[in-house]
């Protein structure tokens, strides 16, 4: 019995791969060729693939940006690797933590000539798998590389990874919660693998009106850890407590954290962030853009629940675009102005006046 994968399943067995500092094999227009991550890639991989031909490493505009380099593809760069060069030198390219006491990286000479929609597509991966949008291919023949390595295609994976995933309900059960006994939390779980997101339902709000809701990304350290960097903990609970007061709500708990980046690489933006970069600055030089989140998923999962209109608890008007253009009519904007202190001042400021939040 021969067992065929589906595009979702070869896309997340790329990103676990991809993790876990494996190849993977990218195809496109006829040509191949091997990707690895660059935050997780082996020593002894990367001489394997000097082997087979002069490596590159795939870069965001972003980061090419910070390190001066010229992004001839448009939105990444191809920087040719330098013979000698091995993991270190791949991963101070692709991680920011050391520019300020090792600015001096270059001259970074750039490819410009050639396809470049597998090395898009190997970034768009490594996005998705949470870690540096950076990655190492290199050409190679089919007979070259291991048959039982992930192999995609570059213009099917970036089709893919664009289409907002397809959410199924789970289960749902009655959780009684301090702002109100009649809570109820939905799990729903996408098609492709990825993460899981939740619906916290108060009350029984009825489906024919717009319905007090809020779209909350996960924040570990605000949430859990009650963290003064950012005013997530307060909105998240301020959120609840006035659809508590109201009777009804519902609160979408969206785990995009750091803005969809990831943990680990929010982490790497608040240590940017203490070397006196602002928030958008510190994304900016990790690869990524001001925000990487898709709000189609809201909008998604308000549609599973029964609603076609809310009243938006936010402060961010992107969000009530993205929900406008995905079939939910906003009929009202709910401020949710909570949690400035002394130590997120700055930060607030910065979502306002580059993010255009209105605080």
């Amino acid at each position: 019995m021969s067992l065929i994968l589906t595009l979702d399943e070869e896309i997340a067995r790329a990103r676990a791969d991809l993790r876990m500092g494996a190849g993977i094999v990218l195809s496109h227009d006829g040509r191949s060729w091997l990707a690895l991550a660059a935050e997780t890639l082996p020593d002894a991989r990367l001489a394997s693939m000097k082997d087979l031909g002069r490596p590159v490493v795939a870069l965001t505009a972003r980061r090419a940006e910070t390190l001066k380099a010229i992004p001839y593809d448009g939105d990444l760069a191809r920087i040719l690797l330098p013979r000698e060069a091995g993991p270190d030198w791949i991963k101070a390219v692709a991680d920011p933590a050391d520019d300020l006491r090792v600015p001096m990286k270059g001259p970074l000479r750039a490819e410009r000539e050639g396809p470049s929609l597998a090395h898009r597509a190997a970034i768009h991966l490594c996005k998705a798998a949470r870690i540096l949008p950076a990655a190492v291919l290199v050409e190679v023949a089919d007979a070259d590389v291991p048959a039982m390595l992930t192999r995609l295609d570059a213009t099917a994976a970036l089709a893919r990874i664009a289409r907002a995933p397809v959410f199924g309900p789970v289960i749902s059960a009655r959780v009684p919660l301090a702002v109100s006994e009649a809570g109820r939390v939905h799990v729903f779980r996408p098609e492709d693998g990825g993460e899981e997101h939740y619906a916290v339902e108060i009350g029984r709000p009825d489906r024919a009106e717009p319905v007090l809701a809020r779209l909350h990304s996960a924040c570990f350290t605000g949430d859990l850890l009650g963290s003064l960097k950012c005013d997530c903990g307060p909105q998240l609970r301020g959120a609840l407590a006035q659809m508590g007061t109201e009777g009804q709500g519902v609160l979408l708990y969206l785990n995009q954290e750091g803005r969809g980046i990831g943990l680990a690489n929010k982490m790497r933006a608040y240590s940017l962030q203490d070397q006196g970069f602002d928030t958008v600055e510190a994304n900016h030089r990790l690869g990524f853009e001001d925000d990487e989140r898709d709000f189609r998923l809201g909008a998604q999962l308000l549609r599973t629940l029964g609603f076609s209109k809310a009243r938006l608890m936010t402060n961010n008007p992107n969000k009530m675009k993205m929900l406008a253009a995905n079939g939910i009519e906003v009929t009202e904007r709910v401020p949710l102005k909570v949690g400035r202190n002394p130590l997120n001042s700055a930060y607030l400021d910065t979502k306002a006046a580059k993010s255009g939040h209105l605080l």
